[in-house]
């Protein structure tokens, strides 16, 4: 099996073994016996946020397969391997408000709470009440409730503790009515016809949310060469107000540097801003195999013939670019399998 096949990039060599689980307990059996055979392990589900060697995973692959959505209480109780995109849809169909936002991004529920995936204004950990994990340092399945999972942007303890967490449920706490959670995103805000702060229908939301997306080919479509890609490859900075500051003063005056004031007393800033700022306009690196997206700066691409090494070379010419410009350090948002990032190895 060629993981490419598994993968929202279409990138990534072979597996050494593939086993899809379909229930938790197969799920914990797989991780257990390889674990005690001190096999080493890939977990994948939708494959949506990983960059895969071209070299493969020459171990054991476990494919999440786990299925089922539950309504306890108010609670929607549902299982790592659910299509995520599958279930916005259908919570927004039931006139259920948290999730609205997050509408148009692939991948699992299981990797929702790892990355703390956001969009729009909404992060996954607005509506998570608690994390079913099973710890594979103790061999012991844990219920994590939210403020145990240590939320940050576009991370949690499962991402800062790799290879000790594998996500077996998730269960969420939504709004019903039908209206939405308050518009925080200006540029959906507009779209809407609301103010900042105000509430729209759900469904106009999550419409207005996926024209958006598709306007950035953030929506997979096999259809546009934009869409193959992990999303946003880089995260927003996050500096203290002294790194911001002296960023502040390396640029045009008047240039318009985003400035996003953070609970903590932090600023987050635009990598999107910095990248095109640093000489990388959308296209770049066409007409190679991979490219910097059409439509979105942040996105990286494969054209259709491309390979992980020329994919992750395209990366660190971005990263170094605005690094060198600006002084600033971008940060990757996927998961590397199987090769490195920075001299770390992930997966």
């Amino acid at each position: 099996m060629c993981l490419a096949d598994l993968t929202s990039l279409k990138l990534g060599g072979p597996a050494g073994r593939l086993v899809t689980a379909r229930t938790e307990a197969e799920l914990i059996g797989e991780v257990r016996r390889a674990d005690a055979a001190r096999e080493d392990v890939l977990i994948l589900a939708g494959g949506s946020n990983v960059v895969v060697a071209d070299d493969g995973w020459p171990g054991l692959v476990i494919l999440v397969a786990t299925r089922g959505v539950e309504l306890v209480g108010s609670r929607l109780r549902v299982q790592a391997g659910e299509p995520w995109d599958r279930l916005v849809e259908s919570t927004v169909a039931d006139g259920l408000a948290g999730f609205e936002c997050l509408s148009g991004i692939p991948g699992s529920v299981g990797a929702t709470p790892i990355q703390n995936v956001g969009a729009y204004g909404q992060e996954v950990s607005d509506t998570i009440v608690t994390v079913r994990a099973y710890d594979r340092r103790s061999g012991e399945v844990a219920e994590l409730a939210a403020d145990a999972c240590a939320f940050t942007y576009r991370s949690s303890r499962f991402k800062r503790e790799p290879g000790r967490w594998l996500v077996l449920r998730v269960d969420f706490e939504l709004q019903p009515g039908g209206r939405s959670r308050p518009v925080r995103y200006s540029e959906l805000a507009r779209r809407l016809g609301v103010g900042i702060g105000d509430r729209a229908e759900v469904g106009e939301v999550r419409d207005a949310v996926l024209e958006l997306r598709r306007a950035k080919g953030m929506v997979i479509d096999p259809g546009d060469p934009d869409s193959v890609s992990v999303g946003s490859f880089f995260t927003n900075p996050i500096l203290s107000r002294e790194e911001f500051e002296r960023l502040d003063a390396r640029v045009a005056p008047g240039a318009g540097l985003p400035r996003f004031d953070q609970p903590d007393g932090r600023v987050k800033t635009s990598a999107a801003w910095l990248v095109e700022r640093a000489g990388f306009a959308r296209g770049h690196g066409l007409p190679g195999p991979v490219a910097v997206s059409t439509k979105h700066s942040l996105a990286l691409t494969n054209r259709g013939s491309g390979t992980t090494a020329e994919l992750v070379a395209l990366a660190h010419e971005v990263a170094s670019g605005v690094e060198r410009r600006f002084g600033v350090e971008l940060v990757p948002e996927p998961v590397f399998v199987g090769h490195e990032w920075d001299g770390v190895t992930r997966g």
